[in-house]
């Protein structure tokens, strides 16, 4: 059997320098993550839902966050849907919440959606040296126009009150840090 998954270089993520050293080890994982699953999906971007599956997947907090399992299995649920088929309806199209203005050429980003590059800048941007999978997660259920909240809101997620609870948790982070 011929393996079908489309062989492209890693490139560092994303393709901005400046965002580079601002991320965890753990989330610059999640954004490889991302992209190999945009890739086998034969999507042309990386949007704030390959973003929220590799969150989900890699990330215990970001699981802690959903508070409880029926939750999360509905999102999830959905997000694996998606990953096979169902949700064609985005596979090669550009996401636009409206957050940035559309990059027409993919390489000009490196092939992040115009959302999903805004998230990772939202969550790069918290005051602290470097974001995490929280930071993130935050970032996509407060874009209320993205691909990220449909796939929550089909999981039955209120992604105000997601977004709200991580805010909660974060500031509890930094309080105990600080």
């Amino acid at each position: 059997m011929q393996n079908r998954t489309p062989r492209i270089p890693e490139q560092p993520a994303p393709n901005h320098p400046e965002l580079d050293a601002r991320f965890t080890d753990e989330l610059a994982a999640v954004l490889s993550g991302a992209r190999r699953r945009a890739l086998r999906d034969g999507d042309r971007q990386i949007d704030t839902a390959h973003l929220l599956h590799s969150l989900i997947e890699a990330d215990p907090e970001v699981r802690e966050a959903f508070d409880g399992g029926p939750q999360l299995a509905r999102v999830l649920g959905y997000l694996v849907q998606r990953s096979i088929g169902y949700g064609l309806r985005w596979q090669g199209s550009v996401e636009d919440s409206g957050t940035v203005p559309v990059v027409r050429d993919p390489a000009a980003d490196g092939c992040w959606s115009p959302a999903a590059l805004a998230a990772l800048y939202r969550a790069a941007s918290r005051g602290e040296d470097r974001a995490a999978g929280l930071d993130l997660l935050a970032a996509l259920a407060a874009d209320a126009e993205s691909r990220a909240v449909e796939v929550l809101a089909r999981g039955g997620v209120d992604a105000r009150w997601l977004a709200g609870r991580v805010a909660g948790v974060l500031t509890t982070e930094e309080s105990r840090r600080g």
